[in-house]
């Protein structure tokens, strides 16, 4: 059974409440799901994992100072976690905020690591899609804003049940 980590870092508790929809769109699957934050989760996650939906809020632009350190503290993982699949979420204070370059910074961040990251194209409402990671101003209230959270997580366990498990036929239901 496929291992998803839903690792993130809350301030407010807007990405910790979507951090919570991406892990109700995983477990629509088949997969197991840790919902952990920055400051309880360990390198052992990271190992057991198969998986991992990074949320951070956005700060600058990028993702925040402790998500960023929690990754600089595993740096002896590097090598060792290649080919495991990944993805973003951030929030921001506005629209234009910054999270689609903060969920970039994250995706950055784990391609080094060997991460295979991934976009999602689907539309969750009108003009509003999660090319680069789900994002949302605030906290997520807004149908489109969750249902881009729950996306995230049911296409993070398909890839997982895909290319983990094995199991090819999650492939023909990719669409949402």
């Amino acid at each position: 059974m496929g291992k998803i980590l839903v690792l993130y870092d809350s301030e407010t508790g807007h990405t910790a409440k979507m951090a919570e929809y991406v892990a109700k769109g995983a477990k629509k699957f088949p997969v197991e799901v840790r919902l952990k934050s920055v400051d309880e989760a360990t390198k052992e996650d990271i190992l057991w994992c198969d998986g991992v939906a990074v949320g951070s809020p956005t700060h600058l632009g990028v993702m925040s100072w402790k998500m960023k350190k929690f990754w600089d503290d595993i740096v002896d993982l590097w090598g060792t976690i290649d080919g495991k699949i990944g993805c973003a979420f951030s929030s921001s204070g506005g629209w234009g905020g910054g999270n689609e370059v903060a969920c970039m910074s994250i995706l950055t961040m784990l391609m080094n690591y060997g991460f295979l990251v991934f976009g999602v194209t689907d539309y969750t409402g009108e003009k509003f899609t999660l090319h680069y990671g789900a994002v949302s101003a605030g906290e997520p209230r807004k149908e489109e804003e969750i249902k881009a959270c729950e996306r995230l997580g049911e296409r993070l366990a398909q890839w997982v049940l895909i290319y983990v498990d094995g199991k090819k036929e999650y492939k023909e239901n990719l669409k949402g």
